[in-house]
């Protein structure tokens, strides 16, 4: 199963990830980093909840495809996906 790493603090907000993830589980994190913006988060759950399907259902990473489009869109390298 692919594992994705966000560095919080290297992220500036850019959102980019978010827009290129096939399967939506890159959010806009809460959170703000050193920077002062909210950068990017990887969430399991994010589709699950638009799809209607009650948070915490199958909390793992087996949706992420692993394509590494995250990691390649991220201007600051920032993202790093293992497989």
């Amino acid at each position: 199963m692919p594992k994705i790493t966000i560095k919080k603090d290297k992220c500036k907000g850019c959102l980019l990830c978010i827009s290129f993830c096939p399967k939506g589980l890159i959010i806009v994190d809460n959170d703000l980093n050193r920077k002062g913006v909210r950068p990017a988060k990887f969430s399991r759950r994010a589709n699950k909840i638009a799809d209607g399907i009650p948070p915490g259902a199958g909390k793992d990473n087996s949706e992420c495809l692993g394509c590494t489009m995250c990691a390649i869109i991220c201007p600051d390298c920032c993202i790093e996906v293992y497989k």
